[in-house]
């Protein structure tokens, strides 16, 4: 899937966990953080590839990325697999704390909204031709469905004007659904 594509899946999936489990006591700037989280935790799984936008917003980013990209040798390694669910979750849960003040914004709210993005792009790169890899290092792609013909080309027709269009009308269509439940949420924050 394109950055995107990604970027649209992680508001969709944060939008859909937060009316089905709707956070307590969440302010506006948990609020935004949670929304950036979401799309940073969506770009994460690509930062193996040395040509993803994350890398281009860090210092030296790109020339880290560079050589990243020879250290992991290809694309979809250890950050589409359950592993690197693990390490990015034991990462985050330990460096959040320590740069978020818990007075300002919620460490747990920014984790379980990057958390999200990151496992809804593992979600939407299972529908790709490639697959993820998820036992990795155990050189096995899954994918759904399990016919990989049938799957979705990454960038082509079908994800541009098929999923991608898809997503919007999924997210019109449940923000419409679940109003009353947004709006309840959002006159609570920062109360």
């Amino acid at each position: 899937m394109t950055a995107r594509t990604h970027d649209l899946v992680a508001f969709a999936s944060l939008i859909t966990v937060a009316v089905i489990f709707p956070p307590k006591n969440i302010n506006v700037l948990t609020l935004v953080g949670a929304v950036l989280a979401a799309d940073i935790g969506a770009l994460i799984p690509d930062m193996d590839d040395g040509g993803n936008r994350l890398w281009h917003m860090l210092p030296a980013g790109e020339k880290t990325g560079r050589v990243l990209r020879n250290v992991f040798y290809k694309h979809r390694s250890f950050t589409h697999s359950v592993i690197g669910v693990y390490l990015i979750y034991r990462l985050f849960s330990w460096i959040l704390p320590k740069f978020l003040n818990p007075a300002f914004i919620n460490p747990n709210i920014i984790l379980a909204a990057l958390m999200i993005g990151y496992i809804s792009h593992l979600l939407a790169d299972a529908l790709t031709e490639e697959g993820i890899p998820l036992l990795w290092p155990i050189k096995i792609s899954f994918g759904f469905p399990p016919i990989r013909s049938w799957r979705i080309k990454t960038g082509r027709w079908f994800e541009n004007f098929v999923i991608y269009p898809a997503i919007w009308i999924y997210l019109v269509w449940f923000i419409d659904l679940k109003k009353d439940t947004l709006i309840l949420l959002l006159k609570s924050v920062g109360k």
